[in-house]
């Protein structure tokens, strides 16, 4: 078995993103319901959203480095998983409600408070960008920060289209670019959450891992002289970093296990290196009258 990559993702940076958030969701909130603007209260809900998942984020993280047992011999290396893939759903839900919202807002315009929408898209800006480079390295070892740092780059940009929403109706009165700005914000939501419910779905279902090629795997194995066949392949991946490999090997000669092993520790260190499968089973075989697919139907 080979190694593992592993990245320990700051506790104290999420936990710092989440109460920026609450500070922004609880001002938006209260802004929104005053001025009368619904990108506003959609950028409100967004960071309501966003701070639901960074706490499962958090949690998921947390979680996700217990130690496995007998009853969980995987421990809980999928909770992230879990969660990312709930966090973008939540987001692709989110953003169809708000293009509801903004339909019915378009066709029924109101004037709204435009110096409240300026203020508190400035505000959330700050903060959202604080919070962007607090998790901003995490996000590049794993999915489920991913996800969440997702959530805070997209408040930066929809931020930026609610204080220019904001200019636009102070300057010019033009209230339906309210919103026009909340059907942007909602498209754009559902646009950048569909690639991370695609990928930690994936996962889950146990797909081959983005990226790998099995033929180029079993060039690899086969291409040790003591093996001449490999088949009933399985490659998944368990997280952002942990890919499995698991197959059956055909050897030409009665080796011993001693003699195997040694072939086994060369080909698993070549796998590792090449392809970063980091947890490899292999059950060889010699004379046995089997099914020799490379993955069995």
């Amino acid at each position: 078995m080979g190694g593992q990559h592993n990245h320990k993702v700051s506790g104290k940076n999420l936990f710092i993103t989440i109460i920026l958030n609450i500070i922004i969701t609880v001002a938006q909130i209260i802004g929104g319901i005053f001025s009368g603007s619904l990108a506003l209260l959609s950028d409100a809900l967004h960071n309501f959203s966003d701070v639901l998942a960074l706490v499962i984020a958090y949690g998921a993280n947390r979680l996700s480095l217990r130690p496995n047992n007998k009853n969980k011999t995987f421990g809980y290396k999928r909770a992230e998983i879990l969660a990312t893939l709930f966090n973008s759903s939540v987001l692709i839900g989110i953003g169809v409600f708000l293009i509801i919202e903004s339909f019915h807002k378009f066709y029924n315009p109101e004037i709204v408070n435009s110096i409240w929408v300026i203020g508190l898209g400035i505000l959330s800006i700050v903060l959202n960008t604080v919070s962007v480079i607090l998790v901003k390295d995490d996000a590049h070892e794993n999915m489920n920060i991913r996800a969440a740092y997702l959530h805070l780059l997209t408040d930066v940009m929809t931020a930026v289209a609610v204080v220019v929403g904001g200019l636009l109706m102070y300057y010019f009165q033009l209230y339906w670019v309210d919103p026009i700005v909340s059907l942007i914000i909602a498209i754009y939501l559902i646009w950048a959450s569909i690639g991370l419910v695609k990928e930690s779905g994936a996962i889950l279902m146990q797909f081959t891992p983005k990226g790998m090629d099995i033929h180029k795997i079993t060039e690899i194995i086969i291409s040790v002289p003591q093996i001449t066949n490999v088949h009933h392949i399985h490659l998944w991946q368990l997280n952002d970093h942990s890919i499995h490999l698991e197959a059956h090997l055909d050897f030409n000669e009665n080796l011993s296990i001693q003699e195997s092993n040694s072939i086994l520790d060369m080909l698993e260190n070549s796998l590792e290196k090449t392809f970063e499968i980091s947890h490899t089973t292999f059950q060889c075989e010699y004379n046995r009258c089997d099914n020799k697919d490379i993955i069995k139907s």
